[in-house]
């Protein structure tokens, strides 16, 4: 076994188990157990049991996120204050001012990457387990947890007449179903992907935030991640396809209710949010520390009054006859 394999060993019989777990969880409940709804619905429930698990962490980086809002004006006067110096000792000193700053406030700029990172692992041992269910059944061996029995219960289960195990690129092309669902699954799974991205942009970054060289790279990723998911796409067998189609999902769901009822202060969604409690007569809440915000409440009840408000329509004056 070479070294990723090593590395890769622990997250395939994880991944494996838990399948395994659902898989014969919904057997007790009256699914068949070679069906490939059930082995779907077993791959759904590895997304909710790793999602779930990573609710802490996601937790984390939502508060590291607003540290890094309220850094903003720290970061663009140390900007400004090495501003023009190009020279090592400059940069250096800047570097370190600047993880200064982010550990007396315990934030970190690569927190927004921590949930992604850890899911890394999991998809790639799911790629290593799905994809080598063909090799295992011909060898008579299982896979991570999965027995060969198993193994070959799954290699014939199959959704709407296309097998779980099978890719568009590798032996798919020849099956329209695998083909099919093959680009369904890839343009749903880039589809949420970009509208999840465009959401935070578009409604949860603050003027601060979107006016930053941050930023420019932020708009070429939005357009350039679903294309190159969408070109790998093809090289996932469909149950890959279904893992990451659910977990952009859930990712679109979770963000939805972040961006709703807990904004990332000074954003169009924060706004959004003090207008909609002064509307309802409750006071408006710091979205960083959950206390009352008066002057956010006085921003809200002004521009819901505001709203309310009738423009009388003036009478021109008349000259006199």
């Amino acid at each position: 076994m070479d070294f990723f394999g090593t590395i890769m060993a622990p997250f395939k019989w994880l991944v494996s188990i838990i399948m395994i777990g659902f898989h014969d969880g919904l057997s007790a409940i009256g699914m068949p157990a070679a069906n490939g709804w059930t082995w779907t619905l077993s791959i759904i429930g590895l997304v909710l049991v790793i999602r779930a698990a990573l609710i802490p962490v996601f937790v984390k980086q939502i508060k590291a996120q607003r540290g890094m809002q309220l850094l903003q004006p720290d970061l663009k006067k140390l900007q400004d204050k090495y501003k023009g110096k190009t020279d090592q000792l400059s940069r250096q000193a800047m570097a370190q001012e600047q993880m200064a700053m982010y550990k007396k406030h315990g934030t970190n700029p690569f927190s927004a990457c921590l949930p992604m990172l850890i899911q890394m692992p999991f998809f790639f041992a799911l790629f290593q387990v799905l994809s080598g269910i063909s090799q295992a059944k011909d060898q008579g061996a299982g896979i991570g947890a999965m027995s060969h029995e198993q193994v070959v219960e799954f290699d014939a289960s199959s959704i709407f007449g296309a097998p779980l195990s099978a890719a568009l690129l590798h032996g798919g092309a020849g099956n329209t179903a695998v083909v099919v669902l093959s680009i369904v699954m890839i343009l749903a799974m880039t589809a949420s992907q970009f509208i999840t991205q465009k959401q935070i942009m578009a409604k949860n970054m603050s003027e601060e935030a979107m006016a930053s060289p941050f930023m420019r790279q932020q708009k070429m990723m939005l357009y350039i991640l679903p294309v190159v998911f969408g070109v790998g796409g093809i090289n996932f067998p469909i149950g890959v396809l279904i893992y990451w189609t659910t977990t952009n999902l859930w990712t679109m769901g979770q963000q939805f209710f972040v961006i709703r009822r807990m904004p990332t202060p000074g954003s169009p969604a924060a706004k959004a949010l003090a207008e909609r409690r002064a509307a309802k007569g409750l006071p408006a809440l710091s979205v960083l520390t959950g206390k009352r915000d008066e002057a956010a409440d006085a921003a809200a009840a002004a521009a819901v009054e505001a709203k309310g408000q009738r423009v009388q329509p003036q009478r021109k004056n008349r000259k006199k006859k």
